[in-house]
C-alpha cells in the first residue's frame, strides 16, 4: 500500500550534515541533564509502601490524588486493581514515619475506605530492579548489533547500535529534564522503542543492500537516498498509526501509563528520525560500498587429475 500517489526524490543524505549537528546537541543536552538532575525514579526503584484499600462504592481515583496530596503525599502512586472498588497507593520512603503512623496518615486522608493490606518494598529490591533494568538495555543493545552484523555488515552494525543508543539516551533526557518519574513501565516503554527503532533501521538496510545489488553505478549516498525515499510511504503510515495510539492513551489512559505513552510517543519520533539521518548516514560516513555487500563469488574446484 502507497501513502502517496507518486514517487519521492527527497534528497534526506544532503542534511546530514545538519541532522547530525542536530543529534549532536541533543543527545549532548540529554546527558548532561542526566547527569545534573538525575532521573526521577519511581517507587519500583526507590522503595516504599503499598496500600491496598476498598470501597463500598466505585473509588474515584482523582480525588484520591488530590486528598492524598492534601495530606502532604504529592507522590503517591493512585491506581484501580481488579475491580472499581479495589485501589492500590504506593508512596515513597518516609524516614520519619513508622510503617504504622504511615498507615494511618493515609487513611486518615481517606475517609470510607477499608485497608486490606500493606507491604514495605525495601531500597535493595529498588536497586536490583535498577541493575536489572539496565542489564536488559545492554543486552538488547548487543543482541541488537550482533544480529544486524550477522544479518548485513559490520558498518550497518555500528551504525545501527549507535542509533539505538542515540534513542534512549533523548528519552531519558527529556525525563530528566521535565523530572517525571521513571518507573518499571517507562523501562518497558524504552526497550519497546529500542526494538520500534530497530524495525524501522533494519526496513531501510534490507532495501539498501537491495538496491546496491540492483544498481550498479550508484554511489552509496545515492542508494541510501534511494532506499529511504521507497520506504517512506511504509515509514510514515506506521508511524503515524502507532503515534495515535500511543497519543491517545497518553490523553484517555490515566495517570499510570503518562510514562509508558510519553516515552513512546518520544520514541517513535526519534525512531523514525534516527533511522534516516542516524543509522544511514552513519553508515555512508563510514565509508559503506557496493562491495561490501555484494555476495560472494562461488569458487569452482577443479577437479580433474
Amino acid at each position: 500500500m502507497e501513502f502517496f500517489s507518486h514517487k519521492t526524490n527527497i534528497n534526506f543524505m544532503g542534511a546530514r550534515k545538519w541532522t547530525a549537528i542536530l543529534s549532536a546537541i541533543l543527545f549532548i543536552a540529554s546527558m548532561t541533564s542526566i547527569i545534573v538532575n538525575g532521573l526521577n525514579f519511581g517507587l519500583d526503584f526507590t522503595g516504599g509502601t503499598e496500600f491496598q484499600v476498598v470501597y463500598k462504592q466505585a473509588a474515584d481515583l482523582p480525588q484520591i490524588r488530590q486528598s492524598l496530596q492534601t495530606a502532604n503525599f504529592p507522590q503517591a502512586v493512585v491506581q484501580a486493581y481488579g475491580s472499581t472498588h479495589n485501589v492500590l497507593i504506593r508512596v515513597g520512603v518516609h524516614k520519619g514515619l513508622s510503617q504504622q503512623q504511615l498507615a494511618n496518615q493515609i487513611m486518615a486522608a481517606l475517609p470510607g475506605a477499608k485497608l486490606l493490606s500493606v507491604e514495605y518494598i525495601g531500597p535493595q529490591v529498588g536497586k536490583e530492579l535498577a541493575t536489572n533494568g539496565a542489564l536488559a538495555l545492554l543486552v538488547a543493545l548487543i543482541g541488537t548489533a550482533i544480529y544486524i552484523a550477522l544479518r548485513f555488515e559490520y558498518r550497518f552494525a555500528v551504525s545501527a547500535s549507535l542509533a539505538l543508543i542515540h534513542d534512549p539516551v533523548l528519552i531519558l533526557g527529556v525525563f530528566s529534564y521535565l523530572h517525571m518519574e521513571f518507573n518499571l513501565i517507562a523501562l518497558a516503554s524504552v526497550l519497546t522503542v529500542i526494538g520500534y527503532s530497530l524495525n524501522d533501521t533494519i526496513v531501510v538496510f534490507d532495501r539498501v543492500r537491495e538496491n546496491f545489488r540492483k544498481v550498479r553505478k550508484a554511489t552509496a549516498e545515492e542508494v541510501v537516498n534511494m532506499s529511504v525515499n521507497q520506504t517512506l510511504s511504509r515509514t510514515i503510515m506506521t508511524s503515524f498509526l502507532t503515534l495515535l495510539a500511543v497519543v491517545s492513551l497518553y490523553l484517555f489512559g490515566g495517570q499510570v501509563v503518562h510514562g509508558f505513552a510519553l516515552a513512546m510517543i518520544i520514541g517513535i519520533v526519534i525512531g523514525t528520525y534516527s533511522s534516516i539521518y542516524v543509522a544511514g548516514a552513519l553508515a555512508v560516513a563510514m565509508g559503506l560500498s557496493k562491495k561490501d555487500l555484494m555476495p560472494t563469488p562461488k569458487v569452482e574446484l577443479d577437479d580433474r587429475p
